[in-house]
């Protein structure tokens, strides 16, 4: 794994160290040595995660890091403070600044590393769906990396092998989240699997179980890959600590816990959590949008070019049947010229819910471009695509289309041409070729009529 890394300190000494100790596990390493210096550089070049030092002159940690995750260009690295500050006040404060992981001097190189790495790979993750959803034109970045958003309630899952830790625990979240309390390890994987949560807390106090078991299963399952895992273990075990990091344990607390600084902890994962929620969909709107026609929300050309390969390739390997469909909306330049551009987008809408409507479940309804409409059938004979298509001629045809832009109700109709699969050696661009020519013959021979392609 590699990565940039600012180390900001204002002593050189702890600036060498922390740089060398890096260096050897290739990391890239950059350093400042005031919080001035640090904003500059995370400004102007790509940072993967910074190590803030608390205790400089000018301006303190807590200010550069609030600084920092004010800034919607820099509010997603991670920092991590590292400070010999010990108390869990300064602890609270350094995680409502924003810090993601506080580390206290002299730092324990087994922790420092896979604190960096295990915060390097969420960032890695973050930053894929950033990059992602920056073609999305529903959610801005700029929105997602506010740090003032209003916190959304949460959702979160307590597995406690002890009642009175449950107690504690669920008393110190409550201001902040739902809380659902578990003593069995697998019924919370369960749970956790069938329900939805923005955390799950894992206390490491089981007798006979070893809590980063389920730790691995939680990130073994697709539902619950992403959810993350706040774990709580006792002083000293750093071993354990490490161990839970690499399985993908997203963060931890020491006991006796103070209250505080698992409600800031929690807020920390709950929010980055609710983040990468809107990352997710927004990717998949854009997804959607790019195979999706807006006017008519039907699929679109590209989809149907992509997709009408699979849908051949399927059917020729299973020897089965299938049949297209174009159909063109007869006289449609005079729509449009005529009662407007508006009235014209009516009928496409109209008619691409008649279409809709129509067409069987299986089927593949596109809007192939303008007027011009295509129907996949998969499992369907010729004889019965014609049926299809003539149900839809009927459908366009029947009853009129009420024009609200125009005040008015019109007659339209439409002409098809069909073609179905070649058992050998068919490829799209051939079928939807044939289907065009008999769509091409509908029109010359009259219009408001099907064509079926010869075999």
């Amino acid at each position: 794994m590699t990565a940039r890394i600012l180390v900001v300190d204002d002593v050189p000494a702890n600036v060498k160290l922390l740089e060398a100790r890096l260096v050897a596990e290739y990391f890239d390493v950059l350093t400042a040595g005031d919080g001035h210096a640090a904003l500059a550089t995370c400004e102007k070049t790509p940072v993967d995660l910074v190590l803030l030092d608390i205790m400089m002159p000018g301006m303190d940690g807590f200010e550069v890091c609030e600084r920092l995750k004010a800034n919607s260009r820099t509010a997603h690295i991670p920092v991590v403070m590292i400070t010999a500050l010990d108390q869990p006040s300064d602890r609270v404060r350094g995680l409502k600044a924003g810090a993601d992981d506080f580390l206290t001097k002299p730092v324990n190189d087994l922790q420092l590393l896979s604190r960096v790495k295990s915060l390097v790979r969420l960032k890695n993750v973050s930053d894929e769906l950033r990059l992602r959803a920056q073609t999305a034109q529903t959610i801005g970045l700029q929105e997602l990396a506010r740090v003032d958003r209003p916190d959304e309630p949460g959702s979160v899952l307590l597995v406690d092998g002890r009642a009175s830790s449950q107690e504690r625990l669920t008393r110190a979240l409550k201001p902040i989240a739902d809380v659902a309390v578990i003593s069995d390890p697998q019924a919370a994987l369960f749970e956790a699997a069938e329900s939805s949560f923005d955390l799950i807390i894992v206390n490491a106090n089981f007798d006979d179980y070893d809590p980063l078991r389920l730790c691995s299963q939680l990130r073994s399952l697709e539902r619950t890959r992403f959810i993350p895992i706040l774990l709580v273990t006792e002083q000293g075990n750093d071993e354990r600590i490490v161990r839970a990091l690499e399985l993908g344990v997203t963060d931890y607390i020491m006991r006796p816990v103070d209250p505080n600084e698992l409600v800031a902890r929690s807020l920390t994962q709950i929010r980055r959590k609710h983040c990468n929620d809107r990352l997710r969909a927004s990717v998949q709107q854009t997804i959607e949008l790019a195979v999706t026609d807006d006017l008519t929300g039907l699929h679109n050309r590209r989809y149907l070019e992509n997709h009408l390969k699979l849908l051949i390739d399927r059917a020729t390997t299973r020897g089965r049947p299938l049949s297209i469909c174009i159909t063109d909306i007869d006289r449609f330049k005079r729509v449009n010229d005529t009662h407007g551009h508006d009235a014209g987008d009516d009928v496409l809408r109209e008619f691409a819910n008649r279409v809709r409507a129509t067409v069987r479940g299986a089927d593949l309804a596109c809007r192939f471009g303008g007027e011009e409409f295509v129907v996949v059938m998969p499992d369907t004979t010729p004889e019965m695509a014609a049926i299809v298509a003539e149900r839809l001629r009927l459908a366009v045809e029947s009853r009129g289309f009420d024009i609200p832009q125009a005040a008015t109700v019109l007659n339209v109709t439409a002409s098809l041409g069909i073609a179905t699969l070649r058992p050998h050696g068919d490829t799209a661009e051939a079928l939807l070729k044939r289907a065009d020519m008999a769509l091409y013959q509908a029109k010359n021979g009259g219009r408001n009529r099907v064509v079926a392609a010869a075999a």
